[in-house]
């Protein structure tokens, strides 16, 4: 399998998003990384896929390449630039695919109904209607798990994941969770997180894969059974064995087989007029 791909800029704004893109048939994914994480998050699923699958990656704003674009760092925002991209790369087809905060990101955006949007895939999401355990004591806790490296590897060791990543893969990701913007840091744990988009996710419109770590400390397949499935039209929910939080870090082979099979399953796109349901939460 290769992962060669072309590098280019999309407008957003405030400035230009790195995108990372791999050409491709059939529905491009794109992907959106976790809090803390970046493009290269994805790298092993990549490897794991078709080389005829196309691909897009980028860093989210606020979080390594992206960090010099100016906030705000909210999730609508965040949602404008995912679909900017989408606009700017003129993708006809394709699956938003997020991971964790990102897949709350991915949940706003295929609200609005982007034109070409085949399906969406959520890996350990963040759920739309946040559990009771999301408390204010909560959110400040979380707020410090990325101050210093050795509070990254802490929260990589005894929270994120179930078994052990390799040492390059571990230190990528403590590379990557220090690479933010504070800004951009400390806001998915003071506000995003907390922030009910229940009514906003009833109105995807797509089929929706939802895969969950069987021993994901964050985001349990429980949580996501009573405060995602009931909220998501047309999800169903697979559950990864023996995995942890981060799915593509720590079973890329399943992330990359569960994406192939609900992909190549799709039906084409609907094309609507070209409007998006401008459905906003600031």
């Amino acid at each position: 399998m290769t992962t060669e791909n072309t590098s280019m800029s999309v407008a957003v704004t405030g400035g230009r998003l790195g995108v990372h893109r791999r050409e491709g048939t059939g529905p491009t994914l794109v992907f959106a990384h976790y809090w803390g994480g970046s493009a290269r998050t994805w790298d092993a699923v990549l490897e794991q896929l078709p080389d005829e699958r196309g691909t897009v990656r980028y860093d989210q704003r606020g979080w390594g390449a992206a960090r010099q674009l100016p906030g705000p760092y909210h999730l609508d925002q965040l949602a404008d630039d995912l679909l900017d991209l989408v606009a700017g790369l003129e993708l006809d087809s394709f699956v938003l695919v997020g991971h964790s905060m990102g897949g709350k990101v991915c949940q706003l955006a295929a609200a609005r109904r982007p034109s070409g949007l085949a399906g969406l895939v959520l890996l350990a999401p963040a759920p739309p209607q946040p559990p009771a355990s999301v408390t204010a004591d909560y959110c400040e806790f979380l707020a410090h798990a990325y101050d210093s490296a050795g509070s990254v590897r802490q929260a990589l060791d005894h929270v994120l994941t179930a078994s052990a990543l390799t040492e390059s893969a571990r230190e990528a990701a403590v590379r990557d969770s220090l690479a933010a913007d504070d800004p951009a840091r400390r806001h998915w744990p003071q506000h995003g997180i907390a922030l009910d988009i229940t009514q906003l996710a009833g109105a995807i419109d797509v089929p929706v894969l939802v895969l969950a770590g069987e021993q994901d400390k964050v985001e349990p397949a429980a949580v996501l059974r009573h405060h995602l499935l009931p909220h998501i039209p047309h999800a169903t929910l697979q559950v990864v064995p023996a995995s942890g939080h981060l799915l593509p870090l720590e079973a890329p082979h399943a992330v990359a087989a569960a994406l192939e099979s609900f992909t190549t399953a799709l039906h084409p796109p609907r094309h609507p007029t070209g409007e998006t349901h401008d459905t906003h939460l600031r």
